[in-house]
């Protein structure tokens, strides 16, 4: 394949990558939320603490992302909520990302930050919305 052929490609690959971002991502809130899968991270959520708001955001995040809907806005706001949990629970236990368990929230972080620019790729309910104002 030539380097033409891929290019032609890269729209639904990025809708690939947004729509996997946002499954992955979604798994953590169901499991915090509906305690679905069983096991990990599931129990009673605290709304009233900053950590008991992460189940709710990884949920409907998740599904705005996996859907393509409001998707800059949703990964702005993830990529922040990224940021916050690598600075505040993982980069307090060691500098290293390998040793204090963070490069999943970076990875997170920077996925959801080239989203905000690269926008939800071919597949996306944010492009019928476009088209219907038009």
């Amino acid at each position: 394949m030539n380097t033409a052929s891929l290019s032609a490609l890269s729209p639904r690959i990025l809708s690939a990558l947004r729509i996997v971002s946002g499954l992955l991502l979604l798994q953590h809130g169901t499991q915090k939320i509906l305690h679905f899968p069983p096991g990990g991270q599931g129990g009673g959520i605290d709304l009233s603490t900053l950590a008991g708001w992460s189940g709710p955001i990884e949920l409907v995040g998740g599904v705005l992302i996996i859907l393509g809907l409001f998707t800059r806005g949703t990964a702005f706001i993830l990529s922040g909520f990224m940021a916050v949990a690598y600075w505040m629970v993982h980069a307090p236990q060691s500098p290293y990302p390998i040793v204090n368990q963070g490069e999943l929230a970076a990875l997170y972080c920077f996925v959801f930050f080239y989203l905000i620019f690269a926008g939800p790729g071919a597949w996306a309910v944010d492009n019928l919305r476009g088209k219907r104002r038009r």
